[in-house]
């Protein structure tokens, strides 16, 4: 069991990131899932309480269990999650960034993409 200390890091950190995670269903640029799956991970090292909140919650404890159960991720989120990166680089593309960051988070994005659509489709 983490010390008292880490306990406290740990329940700050899933807190935290349900509370992006929750402001992501309502904000399309904020995503929701990535920052659930951090909460799901920290929550049972702070607190199962916490922990079995968040499986509780019925907008996200389907998405959660897919990613925990299978390791899937919904073909709607995945065409979301792509859709959302190309205008992401677009709007990088029109403000005319730096071709650093252009580079660089185009490389992120890639990665993310190869990421998300190598992951299975939820079975039901």
């Amino acid at each position: 069991m983490p010390s008292r200390h880490a306990r406290v890091g740990y329940l700050l950190l899933a807190y935290s990131a349900t509370a992006f995670g929750i402001a992501g269903v309502f904000l399309p640029l904020l995503p929701a899932t990535p920052f659930l799956l951090v909460a799901v991970w920290a929550a049972p090292k702070g607190s199962q309480r916490v922990h079995d909140w968040i499986y509780a919650q019925p907008q996200f404890a389907r998405l959660i269990n897919d990613w925990h159960d299978q390791g899937s991720v919904p073909l709607s989120a995945k065409w979301l999650a792509t859709v959302m990166m190309l205008v992401s680089w677009s709007f990088l593309l029109w403000r005319d960034y730096h071709w650093g960051l252009v580079l660089g988070m185009s490389l992120f994005f890639i990665c993310v993409g190869i990421f998300l659509w190598t992951r299975p489709n939820p079975g039901r």
